[in-house]
């Protein structure tokens, strides 16, 4: 072989190599990613058994219930529009509380229940996920009033 075909030949290999590369780190990144959902676009129904993905909203007033063996949680989050019922097991962070935002990692039952994995609450009571705030639509009035809660515990 001439030296210009064994610099195409190898330069053809390493171009092969990286694409290979570039595919699977493109599919394994597609596949860890999840995706932000609110409770309407989950009533749509158009998510696979045991897709993991997140969903947010603001936790529904007078629906939590916990167990007083376990550490189970059941409670509700709504987007204004539609509600959806949430089962958590484990410990909810210090400052979950009714009437918030807050976004949950898990995967949907056939049932129509989210059993979560993982449960994130806002920080402060005037702080709230941007994909929550733009998904809810609110404004201040409505974020000052899903906060009240907060402000009569202090």
């Amino acid at each position: 072989m001439k030296k210009r075909s064994k610099r195409i030949l190898y330069i053809s290999i390493v171009l092969i190599f990286i694409f290979v590369l570039f595919s699977l780190f493109i599919k394994t990144f597609n596949e860890n990613l999840l995706f932000y959902r609110s409770p309407s676009q989950i009533s749509l129904g158009e998510f696979p058994e045991d897709y993991i993905f997140r969903v947010g909203g603001v936790v529904v007033d007078g629906s939590l219930k916990k167990s007083n063996d376990t550490t189970n949680v059941n409670f509700k989050i709504t987007d204004y529009s539609k509600t959806i019922d949430i089962s958590y097991s484990g410990i909810l962070p210090d400052l979950f509380r009714e009437g918030q935002g807050v976004v949950i990692r898990g995967r949907l039952t056939k049932a129509g229940i989210f059993v979560a994995e993982e449960v994130l609450a806002k920080h402060d009571e005037t702080y709230m996920p941007p994909e929550v705030a733009e998904s809810l639509r609110i404004n201040d009035e409505e974020l000052k009033r899903t906060t009240k809660s907060m402000s009569k515990e202090k």
